[in-house]
């Protein structure tokens, strides 16, 4: 049987779950209040505007992702994430307040600039802490963060229009759980695999730029552009507009009540938890890549149950909970196999940085979904969104590699010169930056 986690392993990891449920919690919040705020006359905004805000979060989530990774991969983990929290959370409890639309989008594209870095920094440090054996079941389970993230914004959202709440509380509501993430941060110790790293740099005078500048290291950062580009696309495509399908009788769209609806979307949130710890653990007998492609395969014949609401809503909800179970089971190994992936040296902004581009790249989906819906419908559009990214997440997995059970702090990475066992003895590594 395996060890139970330290004390420290857990703060880690629990810390690195809220913050991801965070970030889903902040997508998908913003997501439903957008026609609350269009409605609101005395804040002054038009759905244009409002797309903006969303825009400027998704930009500026990569130069997060950058900002706080290097910062991260030259002075340690345990800094720079308590700084994004910091930043966020207030920035985030600020947009309860913004006057206008200005203020607002000024506010969320600094807030973009704290989630950018949270993902990936606290995606590697929990992973750097954790058993190599037990890395996919931990990756699952850290992707239910989003799942997670989903669910409470939409019962936060039922739970604010019961009350008679206005939008804005919805964002005083996002301060509980950045805050009790920075009170989990505050006791965890710094990665050893980060500090053994930069020892290992130290001895042999390696600098982050020699690493940077390894051709399999370039070459690799491209194809995880790509692979995350195309399993952000297959997300957003079955999750973002199907509330909408859901609900709406136009457009071929399903018709069900508001209740019908939000019942539909519980059930196959649950799906998509168990779908993250199913496939995550899988992924330690299946391997990274064969776990991501065996989901996708699954995913496309339920297809039809999913997109078409002629098929009567039993089938609708046994779609819907099948459809989400493979895709964020696909999800629940991302943690595991971007961390794996990536080299010892900069492991704080390779795996950040490629996940917020390929987010960034795949907000395209939803105005397609909604051009193609108004032009041929609903099921037109999910069929023609979804079961692309899918063949797609199934290719580009395929011809990629995998570093299942990579031993984290044993060499900065390529380009890097060889390093003498003994010189690597030494103190605590030194926080120069380089």
């Amino acid at each position: 049987m395996p060890s139970r986690l330290t004390r420290d392993q857990r703060y880690s990891f629990l810390a690195a779950l809220l913050a991801w449920s965070m970030d889903s919690f902040d997508y998908f919040m913003l997501v439903l209040v957008m026609s609350d705020i269009a409605k609101d006359k005395s804040f002054g905004a038009t759905a244009t505007q409002l797309a903006f805000v969303t825009t400027a979060t998704l930009v500026m989530r990569p130069f997060g992702a950058l900002l706080f990774g290097i910062w991260a991969d030259r002075s340690g983990r345990r800094g720079p994430l308590i700084a994004d929290v910091l930043l966020y959370s207030s920035t985030g409890i600020l947009c309860a307040i913004a006057p206008n639309v200005t203020v607002l989008l000024i506010l969320r594209a600094i807030y973009g600039l704290g989630m950018g870095g949270e993902w990936g920094l606290g995606a590697a440090l929990a992973m750097e802490k954790l058993p190599p054996a037990r890395r996919g079941y931990f990756s699952g389970l850290l992707q239910v963060g989003y799942p997670i993230g989903y669910l409470l914004a939409a019962l936060a959202y039922l739970m604010l229009t019961a009350l008679g709440l206005g939008w804005r509380w919805i964002f005083v509501l996002s301060i509980i759980p950045a805050l009790t993430t920075l009170l989990l941060r505050r006791r965890v110790t710094e990665s050893e695999a980060w500090q053994a790293t930069r020892r290992s740099m130290d001895v042999t005078r390696t600098t982050i730029r020699d690493i940077l500048r390894d051709g399999t290291v370039v070459r690799r950062f491209g194809y995880l552009i790509v692979l995350m580009t195309a399993l952000n696309w297959m997300a957003h495509s079955a999750q973002d507009f199907y509330p909408t399908f859901l609900k709406s009788a136009a457009h071929g769209g399903a018709g069900l009540s508001a209740p019908a609806a939000t019942w539909i979307t519980v059930c196959y949130t649950v799906g998509a938890i168990a779908g993250s710890v199913v496939f995550g653990a899988l992924s330690e007998r299946m391997g990274r890549r064969g776990t991501i492609m065996l989901a996708a395969v699954l995913a496309l014949p339920v297809l039809p149950l999913f997109i078409f609401p002629h098929n009567g809503v039993v089938l609708l909800v046994v779609g819907s909970v099948v459809m989400m179970f493979l895709v964020q089971g696909a999800w629940g190994v991302v943690p595991a196999h971007l961390t794996e992936m990536s080299p010892d040296a900069i492991r704080g902004f390779y795996p950040g940085v490629t996940y917020q581009i390929g987010n960034l790249l795949a907000a395209l989906n939803l105005p397609l979904q909604e051009r193609l819906a108004a032009g041929y419908g609903y099921s037109f559009a999910l069929a023609w969104t979804v079961g692309p990214a899918l063949f797609a997440v199934l290719v580009v997995t395929a011809l990629g590699t995998e570093a299942k059970g990579a031993v984290f702090g044993g060499s900065p990475g390529p380009g890097a010169a060889a390093a003498d066992p003994a010189q690597l003895k030494l103190g605590p590594a030194t926080h120069e930056l380089r």
